[in-house]
């Protein structure tokens, strides 16, 4: 599904036709499809609406109105039959049941940047919630939104929420100022409390490993520290030098080549297929050889929000590799071994890194850097894969379909598919 100014356009995701075409009121925010793909969700946020289509029921149709209340943020709850809205100022949420018709409302909810977290299977909710000038942590059963616990968290500020996977314990995290990550269970007792330092900044991204083995923090002080799930204690610490010498790590560069045309192949005019490989320029990957000195950018210590510490981490779907990056140095993203605990490989791109994900189904990763090229990774080794396509199609982000057959790119106004052949074992 994409959305065109007021209009949200559903095509067939093998053939790119389109099969439904929806008209909505006003200029279309944010989109977002239920649990099982019956119905989306098309949020106005300017106008406080949110309408629901049905895929199935063409003339089944649903709108909500916050009013006054004004709209912040929408999504569904894992049954893909409640929305859950965020009026203005967080001041509630509002959830609505297109089954029953009915309205339950969360009070004080708190502004922060995960502030909601459901577990995978979809039966419980954690709320972040700031009341009295304290953080508080709700849990509600989604069956019938019933609130299950509600306890306070020895937080200054809190700034996130996440469930492990296995829905068993939810870690919460303090505001960068505080290094403090607190792991509760289900009935609200404190299972165990992290703090690697005390003064500097201190957390910037957080990720569970699928298995629920692993809680990986990422820091502003350039580490990875990644916790075990049997004491909750760290286990090991990434680094991320500027400098790559361990024999052990390959280094993956790109460079780039302008490609060479015989001239029994020129024509004039050219074809189109010619031109275009006459001027633009192919990349590819080169193995270097370490010592390996990485791009270094020094922060500027007296703005908000400087570029510096781990700001992006993600584990593989079979629980065997990490990706990061490092804001102090955006041009790397390095994979990391879990088994081993030990750095495995480095992509070092000619750009920064934008967007990096792993294939739901297989140990491999695509990366974007705002070019037109998508670059994967797998343990057989790299790959460029050039876009085609008139114009500069730069990719901002990127998404794997669920089968790991296809990916999405995306650019700030265009959007294309990117279909990968399986190999035939």
């Amino acid at each position: 599904a994409s959305c065109v100014q007021h209009r949200l356009v559903v095509r067939d995701a093998s053939s790119l036709q389109i099969l439904h075409l929806y008209t909505c009121q006003d200029q279309i925010q944010h989109i977002e499809w239920s649990s099982d793909s019956q119905f989306i969700l098309c949020a106005m946020y300017k106008r406080g609406i949110v309408q629901v289509w049905s895929l199935e029921q063409s003339e089944w149709q649903c709108k909500i109105d916050e009013g006054s209340a004004g709209l912040v943020a929408s999504c569904w709850s894992p049954d893909g039959r409640h929305i859950l809205n965020t009026t203005e100022f967080h001041l509630r949420i509002t959830v609505w049941s297109l089954c029953t018709k009915s309205v339950s409302y969360i009070k004080y909810p708190k502004a922060c940047q995960q502030g909601v977290a459901f577990t995978k299977d979809g039966r419980y909710m954690a709320v972040a919630e700031r009341r009295d000038c304290k953080d508080f942590i709700s849990i509600f059963v989604c069956r019938n939104w019933q609130l299950l616990r509600h306890f306070d968290t020895e937080t200054q500020d809190l700034f996130g929420i996440e469930w492990a996977p296995n829905g068993c314990v939810l870690a919460a995290w303090d505001t960068c100022l505080e290094y403090k990550v607190l792991l509760y269970s289900l009935d609200g007792r404190l299972l165990s409390s992290y703090r690697a330092y005390e003064w500097p900044l201190g957390i910037k991204s957080i990720a569970w490993s699928p298995s629920s083995q692993f809680l990986a923090i990422g820091s502003f002080d350039e580490k990875v520290r990644i916790l075990n799930h049997v004491t909750w204690k760290k286990i090991t610490e990434l680094e991320h030098p500027a400098t790559i010498a361990s024999k052990k790590t390959i280094v993956y560069k790109e460079v780039e080549k302008s490609p060479t045309v015989g001239t029994e192949r020129l024509s004039f005019p050219p074809t189109r297929a010619l031109a275009s490989s006459l001027f633009s320029t192919q990349s590819k990957y080169e193995i270097s050889q370490v010592p390996v000195s990485l791009q270094y950018i020094k922060p500027v210590a007296d703005r908000a929000n400087p570029k510096v510490g781990v700001g992006m981490l993600a584990f593989s779907a079979d629980n065997c590799f990490l990706a990061t990056k490092n804001d102090n140095i955006p041009n790397a993203v390095w994979i990391w071994d879990i088994r081993k605990l030990k750095l495995a490989v480095v992509l070092e791109q000619l750009c920064t890194i934008q967007c990096f994900q792993w294939d739901p189904c297989q140990p491999r990763l695509a990366v974007c850097t705002g070019s037109s090229r998508v670059y994967l990774w797998s343990p057989a080794g790299c790959v460029v894969v050039q876009v085609p396509g008139e114009g500069d199609f730069q990719i901002m982000s990127l998404s794997w379909h669920s089968s790991g057959d296809s990916m999405l790119l995306l650019s700030k106004d265009h959007f294309c598919v990117c279909y990968l052949e399986r190999e035939e074992v």
